[in-house]
């Protein structure tokens, strides 16, 4: 399986978590509200440290699956931000997009959210380079 390193899985899910942190609250908050149609009432109805906690959570897979190929390939620096970026653009946005062609999404939203997933795993790239 490759030896994991559990403090830089920890740290890359961080580091994505912290993206979507200024993504979401600060450099995408009202048009991502809008292109998603929710009303701050519909915002602050939900169940912020569930849904924080499940977020991270699932965060870590993320970073645990990163963390585990680049581990079993002895990947160059170069390929180890490929793979994170390459794995966001080419796995998680496509998934993304095709479930919002079926709910009917914006282009708008799809690509705010899509950058989302693609910035979070290059900065998870960036953290587990420093792992190396």
């Amino acid at each position: 399986m490759g030896e994991i390193n559990w403090l830089a899985v920890l740290l890359g899910a961080l580091a994505f978590f912290a993206v979507g942190a200024l993504w979401y609250g600060v450099l995408f908050a009202k048009a991502w509200q809008k292109a998603a149609s929710l009303s701050d009432e519909k915002i602050r109805s939900g169940n912020l440290p569930l849904i924080f906690g499940l977020t991270f959570l699932a965060e870590l897979v993320i970073a645990l699956t990163l963390w585990h190929g680049i581990a079993r390939s002895g990947a160059s620096d170069r390929a180890v931000m490929m793979m994170a970026i390459g794995f966001g653009a080419t796995v998680m946005a496509p998934a993304l997009g095709i479930n919002y062609l079926y709910l009917r999404k914006t282009l708008r939203h799809f690509l705010i959210d899509a950058g989302h997933f693609i910035v979070g795993m290059a900065a998870m790239g960036g953290v587990f380079l420093l792992f190396r």
